[in-house]
């Protein structure tokens, strides 16, 4: 096993190369850069030059590239060019607070898209179901910035039920239950797309279970249908349910991104947001990096516990 995350991690390490590559080159696609746009009208040009030499923005572009990826390589995230702090401070409490939506947005993805999936497959054909498959395809079309503004119209602007923006109230306590208060619906409207594949796929997985011969053999022997749910059920879906998930965490760490915006949560998306406006290319380059790197360990963490919960699939990646 160990040998087949080695093999994985190395797989990963020419797609971190070419991400790279393609988020340097199309942050300095656009010409100018962020210095001379900001200081052409109050400096002289010699002192416009100046600044730019000292930030090796007067290099040709593969010059700054091998330069930044070797400054990367050895933890060097660079400075903002509009802060003037350094990268990794800011992207560090940015991500803290992503990792907060991100984890409320799994948990809502992951019960909602269970539980709705569970009980449509068992009353497959009922007025449930196919008012949940309704939904579901009604809700694949909506985009997630629509979604948040559609939340934040119904509970925070008709029903004033809860906070529509930030992570705290200005004259709160920044205590626990404020912050759950904040996280309710940024959190349901970055999971909700997610919810809804992960529920039609898990009706999917139901129905097929349901239907398999060694189940009929189970009722036709007369074992109580909650029995074969907890045993069998449960221990059949939990894998599928595990790999959905994986592969729609890196779906909800994009979806977060316009979320965020939309509820001004100071996150890494709304970090992004301002750099690509003020062309902060340090803060753009390590923002996308980290959530490729996120994005990467996911899916390697997810292949581990599938390795884990399939004996088969464990043998057969073991004698790879």
């Amino acid at each position: 096993m160990s040998r087949a995350i080695l093999s994985r991690l190395l797989q990963a390490v020419p797609l971190f190369f070419v991400i790279s590559v393609l988020v340097f080159f199309i942050s300095h696609a656009g010409g100018g850069d962020p210095i001379t746009n900001a200081l052409a009208s109050t400096l002289p040009q010699e002192s416009i030059d100046a600044i730019r030499r000292e930030y090796g923005l007067d290099q040709p572009v593969w010059v700054q590239y091998l330069r930044w990826l070797q400054h990367l390589a050895a933890g060097d995230w660079g400075t903002s060019l509009v802060l003037r702090t350094p990268v990794f401070d800011v992207l560090g409490r940015s991500f803290g607070n992503t990792l907060i939506l991100t984890g409320a947005a799994v948990l809502v993805c992951v019960a909602g898209g269970v539980l709705v999936g569970v009980t449509s497959g068992l009353k497959r054909g009922s007025l449930l179901d196919h008012a949940t498959m309704l939904v579901i395809q009604i809700g694949h079309n909506f985009p997630v910035f629509w979604s948040g503004l559609l939340l934040i119209w119904i509970f925070g602007v008709q029903l004033r039920w809860l906070p529509v923006s930030g992570m705290y109230d200005l004259r709160g306590d920044h205590g626990l239950g404020d912050l759950l208060r904040h996280l309710i619906l940024p959190a349901i409207a970055a999971a909700i797309i997610s919810m809804l594949i992960l529920a039609q796929l898990v009706r999917a997985q139901v129905i097929e279970i349901m239907g398999s011969d060694y189940v009929r053999t189970l009722r036709a022997q007369g074992l109580p249908r909650g029995l074969i749910l907890r045993r069998h059920l449960g221990r059949n879906l939990l894998p599928p349910v595990v790999n959905i998930t994986g592969l729609q965490i890196g779906y909800l760490l994009s979806g977060v991104v316009f979320v965020e915006n939309v509820f001004n949560w100071p996150g890494i998306g709304t970090q992004l947001y301002n750099a690509a406006a003020g062309r902060d290319y340090p803060m753009i380059q390590a923002g996308v990096m980290l959530v490729t790197g996120c994005f990467i360990v996911v899916n390697l963490a997810t292949d581990i516990v599938l390795d884990l919960l399939n004996p088969r699939l464990r043998g057969a990646t073991a004698s790879a």
